[in-house]
């Protein structure tokens, strides 16, 4: 930078042979006193050492020459003025460079030094040079450190010491050397200052590496400068590092950049905000320092799949560490690589071996993550992993219990960020990122093994198939909270949707506070210890009346699963045993371990043979036991449905006579035929005198079970025989009448009167 090129800006002092008329003896300010027709000033036309120059006698202690007019002083600008002089007889005097700083209206400015250090003059005709930097900041080598008031200087020197000594003095040069300061006043240090070539093919590593030594020293950042610099081999940037050029390096090889890490930091590095991308995700999976990679808001087209593993060069292994991408948006691009692929093949299955299919032809083509579908799979089963030489493909799940040797389709969806390749990945974090699919690809992969992933506050836009898929065990303990899941299949009718917004195969996952619209299934879930927390999902369509799919398939027996709070939309929840290899009850434990308390549940025009609560036995003797239906609404808008549950018998049926420790109370019905309950408390007015009541439940016991137990009988009134009343007790008969739903109650008379029984369809205890 040199101002007095770029700005036209006069610093040059007038040479003394212009006239003397300018240079003063006083401050050098407007109205002091010039040297011009001064007896002791003169204008030497030419001298040995200076050419033109001005003589002066010294006659005061201190004898003053300034230039009168101003020369410009800018801040951020350092300004260097250049004296030389000798003494031909007389007295030696010192001296020194004196300059007057002043103000816009040419006022002195006081406060500010004005001297810089004085030089003896030791000797008759020796030329010496003073020198003085005058310059806003206080840096090394600055003698006048004047700050940001001043706009101009009179620039002089200053003689002191003895008198009457003849002093030649040489024309005064002003020069910018502000570029003398721009190592210490910019903040960086150049990458080819080290020896980097950046012209893409010389090996920079060497030179990256002494740059980022040297600002890790001295506390200032890497510059990287125009070019394209090849590394070849892992880099660390210690120091904070800026981008004019990029940077090229083998695939294979990593870039942390320690205090640059985020999108921006490596979209810089890499000139691509997708190659960015991968190589963030690379240092994510190795470098310890980082935990999280910021998106910085920022949109980012991914040509294809992101394969997390391996891109970090690391698939096959474990890695247990916390690791975070946030804050921002992940864009498919448009292409064959979102094709899903597909593969048929035979395989045989034995219920022995539940996670296994042997025998299976053209293994090495199917894809590891690949959905199993044929006839009897259960819904969402996965290849977890394949065995090419043993010909055999363990799966996520066992498919169900139909056993023997037939034909698969494995169909392996294509995933933005695709964690399969990993052994183990725990602790994972996606936050406040959409997923912007655009009905091309799915959004997340969960590794095969892992702990607590956990997908907070993301947006799953139009998935192709799939918004969250597990594959194994890696869904253990995750948590998905606050996230929205829009489907690709909105004008779809529902019974022809494909999407799911998500499975788990594992424990002890948390669902809360989400939001999804019009998928097959919201969730289709295996494994206990759940929660579904204020979640809100529908799946209605524009048919009228129209059928419902489940939002949640619960494919576990006994799930130990609460669902509290939430806005069950057009939809319901299933409870089925479709992967169990025996589907028949063998002495475990069978359907319940579930909680639902205080949920909203709707339909809106639906066949009336719709209910929200489904339990689908795929085998004999099952039964429920340990379930409570409580505090939650049920409501039909335009039309009716015939009941809030009800058993799918489509396989099996269950076991009335063994249902156990089973609460349904405290619901609101709407547009619901029967209202299910358990107790169920009903009134009996009998009329004509009867030694035998039938106290009738209908199809208000929950789930159809049968009148097993009388709790409590309650006169309403008189129980009278004729007109005498009668304070005997009747004892009652259970599971009576063809659907095994009325009592009897056995009086020792016929009497009439009024009662309340309480009866269930469980054995309470």
């Amino acid at each position: 930078m040199n101002k007095a090129i770029t700005d036209g800006l006069v610093l040059m002092p007038a040479p003394f042979s212009a006239g003397l008329g300018v240079w003063s003896s006083g401050d050098g300010t407007a109205g002091s006193t010039s040297y011009d027709g001064a007896p002791n000033a003169a204008i030497v036309a030419a001298d040995q050492d200076f050419g033109g120059c001005l003589e002066l006698v010294k006659t005061s202690t201190t004898q003053r020459l300034r230039h009168m007019v101003q020369t410009p002083y800018q801040v951020g600008m350092y300004l260097q003025l250049t004296v030389r002089l000798k003494v031909l007889s007389g007295g030696l005097p010192g001296a020194r460079i004196s300059c007057l700083p002043v103000t816009a209206g040419g006022s002195a400015i006081s406060g500010l030094p004005t001297t810089a250090d004085a030089v003896s003059l030791t000797s008759y005709g020796e030329v010496v040079t003073l020198r003085a930097i005058i310059g806003s900041g206080a840096r090394q080598g600055v003698d006048l450190v004047w700050g940001t008031a001043p706009v101009a200087a009179h620039v002089g020197i200053e003689l002191t010491g003895a008198n009457g000594g003849v002093v030649r003095i040489d024309d005064f040069i002003v020069e910018d050397v502000t570029d003398v300061f721009h190592r210490k006043m910019m903040n960086w240090v150049d990458v080819r200052d080290h020896g980097a070539m950046g012209d893409g093919t010389t090996n920079d590593l060497t030179a990256f590496a002494a740059a980022d030594a040297e600002a890790v020293a001295s506390g200032r950042e890497v510059l990287v400068s125009a070019g394209t610099y090849w590394l070849d081999g892992n880099f660390t940037f210690s120091a904070p590092v800026r981008f004019e050029g990029t940077i090229a390096m083998p695939a294979a090889n990593r870039l942390a950049l320690t205090r640059n890490f985020d999108l921006e930091g490596y979209a810089a590095a890499f000139g691509s905000e997708a190659e960015g991308l991968r190589r963030g995700l690379q240092a994510l999976f190795h470098f310890t320092d980082h935990v999280s990679f910021n998106l910085n808001g920022r949109s980012v087209d991914v040509a294809e799949p992101i394969f997390v593993a391996e891109n970090a060069g690391v698939a096959g292994s474990s890695f247990v560490q916390r690791r975070v991408i946030e804050n921002g948006q992940l864009v498919p691009g448009g292409g064959a690589a979102w094709t899903p692929g597909s593969v048929t093949s035979q395989a045989t299955y034995n219920t022995s071996s539940p996670y296994q299919l042997s025998g299976v032809a053209n293994v090495a083509n199917i894809e590891v993550g690949s959905l199993v579908t044929g006839a009897g799979v259960a819904r969402e089963t996965y290849v977890r992993s394949k065995n090419v030489a043993a010909g055999t493909v363990e799966l996520s799940l066992p498919p169900g219990s139909q056993g023997g040797t037939r034909t698969y389709t494995f169909t392996r969806f294509r995933y933005i960020l695709d964690f399969s390749g990993f052994g183990r990945l725990d602790r994972f974090e996606v936050m406040n990122v959409e997923f912007y699919c655009d009905g091309r690809a799915s959004a997340i992969m969960l590794p095969p093994s892992g702990i607590t992933t956990r997908i907070h506050g993301c947006v799953f836009n139009r998935p192709s198939h799939r918004a969250i898929t597990s594959i194994g065990t890696g869904c253990q303990g995750m948590m998905i909270d606050e996230c929205q899941f829009l489907s690709n299949e909105m004008p779809v009718r529902v019974q022809d949707r494909v999407t799911v917004g998500f499975n788990v195969n594992a424990n002890d996952v948390k669902i809360r506070d989400n939001r999804a619209v019009r998928f097959r299934h919201f969730g289709v879930m295996h494994g206990s210890g759940h929660m579904f927390v204020g979640n809100h999902w529908f799946q209605g369509d524009a048919e009228s009346p129209g059928v419902r799919t489940a939002g949640l398939v619960m494919t576990g027996i006994n799930i130990k699963t609460l669902f509290t709070g939430n806005y069950v939309d057009n939809s319901f929840i299933e409870m089925t045993n479709e992967r169990e290899p025996d589907p028949n009850w063998n002495n475990q434990y069978s359907f319940g371990g579930l909680s639902i308390t205080g949920n909203i549940f709707t339909s809106i025009d639906v066949v009336s043979s719709f209910a929200w609560i489904v339990i689908t036995p795929r085998g004999s003797g099952h039964y429920l036991q340990g379930m409570s239906i409580s505090g939650n609404t049920f409501r039909a808008m335009n039309g009716t449905v015939e009941r809030a549950e009800k058993v799918d018998t489509t396989w099996a049926d269950l076991d009335y006579g063994r249902f156990r420790n089973l609460s349904v109370h405290g619901n609101n019905f709407n547009g619901v035929t029967s209202g299910c309950y358990n107790p169920l408390t009903v009134r009996h007015d009998q009329n004509s005198a009867a030694s035998t009541w039938v106290a009738d439940g209908g199809s208000n016991l929950a789930f159809g079970g049968y009148a097993r137990v009388v709790t409590g009988v309650v006169a309403g009134g008189p129980v009278l025989q004729g007109s005498t009343q009668r304070y005997d007790m009747p004892w009652v008969q259970t599971e009576q009448g063809s659907a095994r739903q009325s009592v009897n109650l056995r009086w020792p008379a016929a009497v009439t009167g009024t009662v309340w029984v309480t009866m269930r369809a469980d054995n309470p205890v």
